[in-house]
Formats: structure tokens, sequence, C-alpha cells
């Protein structure tokens, strides 16, 4: 898909219900996520009852009951026409926070593997002025173990991003983040991958004037397994994609 297109798409992703502008909004990109994002969103809504918080998930082309039981549990949903990717989905909520006025975004995932009691670490973080947090899973010996063969890609991209970032970076794939209104609008850019944003974009936010920081956050058990990078050609498209956006880094030359 071309980013004309892709950016058509995002367009046409109308809420149908209205957020009241506040300081935060939460951005859950979801696909086919039934009898999972209801809990999610309750569990959200709760963690920042205290705060003047949205809620918006981004159903990237559901087949199934996701927006219903989103919208169920108190969300906004905005709905993509097709599944265009977990990063466009990302991007939909990131121009839907600007549109609307918000100052920063938290964003997590919706099968609930990302636990809602680390919230308040990452926006705390964020109101001490970082631009861009990541909630690693790995910092401070956290006790999440991915599988062997993740685990070393990991290791790799974690390396070459720390390298770029010029810090050390313990989790570069973690989709657990919060997000400044600088970082939002860096992100608002045909620069934002449509698939995989996560070790390339890391290092790209380090070397273009954000600041970047790592809060240690508890990674919960899938329910079922499920993950991004399940099958045969999707691992071997993620490395290859993500090796060659790598390499590419240093001849980038964007500013905030």
């Amino acid at each position: 898909m071309t980013q004309g297109a892709l950016a058509k798409a995002q367009e046409s992703a109308a809420p149908v219900a209205p957020v009241a502008p506040s300081r935060l909004l939460v951005v859950i990109p979801a696909y086919n996520e039934a009898n999972r994002i209801g809990s999610v969103v309750r569990k959200v809504r709760s963690q920042l009852a205290a705060r003047a918080a949205g809620v918006l998930v981004v159903d990237d082309g559901s087949s199934d009951c996701t927006s219903e039981e989103a919208r169920a549990a108190g969300a906004t949903v905005a709905t993509h026409p097709v599944n265009l990717g977990y990063g466009a989905a990302l991007q939909t909520g990131y121009r839907f926070a600007l549109r609307h006025g918000f100052a920063s975004v938290l964003q997590m995932d919706a099968d609930g593997q990302h636990d809602p009691a680390s919230i308040c670490a990452l926006l705390d973080a964020l109101d001490a002025g970082a631009d861009v947090v990541v909630g690693s899973r790995f910092l401070h010996g956290g006790s999440y173990r991915p599988p062997l063969l993740r685990r070393i890609g990991m290791a790799i991209f974690g390396r070459i991003a720390s390298y770029y970032a010029g810090m050390k970076l313990t989790d570069p794939t973690s989709g657990y983040q919060a997000l400044s209104a600088r970082a939002l609008a860096f992100y608002d850019h045909d620069r934002y991958p449509p698939d995989y944003p996560d070790a390339d974009v890391l290092s790209m936010v380090a070397r273009h004037g954000l600041r970047l920081v790592e809060v240690p956050v508890r990674m919960l058990e899938s329910p079922d397994g499920k993950s991004m990078h399940s099958g045969v050609l999707k691992p071997l498209y993620y490395i290859f994609r993500m090796s060659l956006a790598l390499a590419l880094v240093p001849l980038r030359r964007e500013r905030p």
C-alpha cells in the first residue's frame, strides 16, 4: 500500500463517539481482540480514574466484535476499513491526538499483556520531561522471558539501536510507551513505519533531539500465546525489514 493510500485509509478511520479534550489519550491498536479488549479498556479506565484521560481503540480492520466490545467498555473507536498494520494503527491514534488537542499519548497493546498497573511509571517519566518513555520488560531484572530465537533477535537489534541512540536500550521492541507532544509531531510523518515500529524508530528518536528514557514495567502472560510475530514468514520478514531499516538510520536527516 502506498503512503498516499495509507494516509487516505487512516483519514477514513473516524471515531464514532466524541472524546472530550484532555491532557492524555490512551491509544490501543487492536486487531481481532474480541473477548480481551473490553477487559483491557476497563482496567485502563480504572487505573486512570483520577486523571482526565481519553481512551481510543484503533480497530485495524478486525473481522470480529473488537469495536463493539471496546465501545461497550467506554472507549472511543476509530476503525480502519482494512488491516493496515500495527504501526499504521498507532499513527492513526497519534493523528487523532494531535487533531483533538491532546498533549500526550500512552500506547499499549490490546491483548492484556501490558499491565495497567505500570501506567503511572511511564506517565511519571513523561511528566519529568521525557519525550518518549519506553516500558522495558527487562530493566532491573524483569521476569519476562520470550522464546530463545526472539531473545537473540532482540539482543542483536537492541545493541545496534543502542549504538545509534548513544544509550543502552534494554527493550527496543516494547510497544508500551508514553509520548510527549513533540514526539507525536515527530511521528506524524511518512518516516513512521506502518508495520513494525520499534528499534529503528527509537534510534531516530534519540538521534534527532528527543529525550528517550526507559522505565521498568510488568509484562503479563498472553492468554493464548498470540504474537504479531507468530508463524514462519512474519519473523523472517521482520528480520529483513528491521535489518534494512537500521542500516538506513545513519542516512536519515529528519529533525523534530
